[in-house]
């Protein structure tokens, strides 16, 4: 089963040489809410003081050279301007190394204050993509033999460029107040081209836009004081649409003091897809988070081993002189889950 589905993931990195195979699905980490740049611009930010964000994946632990998908993110709020700034940069690394994807991002969100307890959030990225295959390592059909598996040389054509490298742009816009949030975002507004071979110039072809609808509210559970510490439950909705593919991700994260923890459901709308469950704690200005994506399609958690994550989020707006200027600003909003 581990060679079939290393052939198979070959086969699908040579797909992407073509112009057709250009048009790959974005990775979407379960944690959404740890990477909240990764999913709106508009998030840049959202909070006082600067925030730091990492995370990793890794889909499809029980096949040999599965999917890991990695980022690491930075924002900075500047309230004198309105403004929020940020970058991020992402990998996403297919069969142990043999189709690679980096992504570099700058991020500007500016805030519309439309009262004192509601304002919207305009976001833009521009960055780049960044596309890498080691043609050495891929299998074609030409090589394949029913009995022994992947036997002497291929006859494909080498491409001439193995690395490929497009400018990527996206906008965003969240509107939220102190007890719910809504957001949309659109990915990839310009259609880069990620293919390595040119056909007929590429007419027509591209990263599809990824489309996102978001949203979610907070109920308080539990006011904080002196001696105890706040807890609230945060239902959210997860919709993504790019190209064929869409999902749906709906649940809850759940907060209490210093230990959280949510639970989700994912629906690729033509099948189920996994159900999620997470686990995490916080300290001072630091944040980490574990989920695990229980597979419920027709491959199994048995074969798929499911998917790990982590996250790190280190949020200087937890300190105690970001405390005091967020009550001097008085700066209020449903964000808890996600700071």
């Amino acid at each position: 089963m581990a060679m079939r589905f290393r052939i198979l993931l070959w086969a699908a990195a040579a797909y992407l040489l073509l112009p057709g195979g250009a048009q790959a699905q974005d990775p979407i980490f379960s944690q959404f809410y740890a990477a909240p740049l990764q999913i709106n611009p508009a998030f840049a930010g959202t909070t006082l003081a600067p925030r730091i964000t990492a995370n990793f994946r890794s889909q499809w632990a029980g096949f040999e050279g599965g999917y890991e998908t990695y980022a690491v993110s930075y924002e900075q709020s500047v309230e004198s301007l309105n403004s929020g700034f940020g970058f991020m940069v992402m990998g996403d690394d297919a069969g142990n190394g043999i189709y690679q994807t980096n992504r570099f991002s700058a991020v500007y969100g500016y805030r519309v204050r439309i009262n004192e307890n509601a304002a919207v959030r305009f976001g833009m990225e521009a960055g780049l993509i960044q596309s890498t295959l080691d043609w050495d390592r891929l299998v074609f059909l030409d090589q394949l033999d029913p009995i022994s598996g992947p036997v002497g040389q291929t006859e494909e054509e080498r491409p001439v460029n193995l690395n490929n490298t497009v400018l990527d742009i996206g906008a965003g816009i969240l509107a939220y107040g102190e007890s719910a949030y809504a957001g949309l975002s659109v990915k990839h507004l310009n259609s880069p081209d990620r293919s390595l071979l040119d056909i007929n110039g590429n007419l027509g072809v591209g990263l599809p836009l990824r489309i996102t609808l978001h949203g979610g509210w907070e109920i308080p559970l539990a006011t904080g004081n002196n001696r105890r510490e706040e807890s609230f439950v945060s239902p959210n909705l997860l919709l993504i649409k790019q190209g064929e593919f869409a999902q749906v991700n709906g649940g809850a994260y759940f907060g209490f003091g210093k230990f959280f923890g949510g639970a989700w459901y994912r629906h690729t709308i033509n099948n189920s897809d996994a159900a999620i469950a997470l686990v995490g704690l916080r300290h001072g200005v630091l944040r980490f988070g574990y989920s695990f994506d229980f597979t419920v399609n027709g491959l199994g958690l048995p074969r798929t081993g499911g998917a790990h994550e982590l996250s790190l989020t280190v949020n200087f707006d937890d300190s105690r002189e970001a405390e005091r200027r967020r009550k001097r600003a008085r700066y209020n909003n449903c964000f808890k889950m996600f700071n």
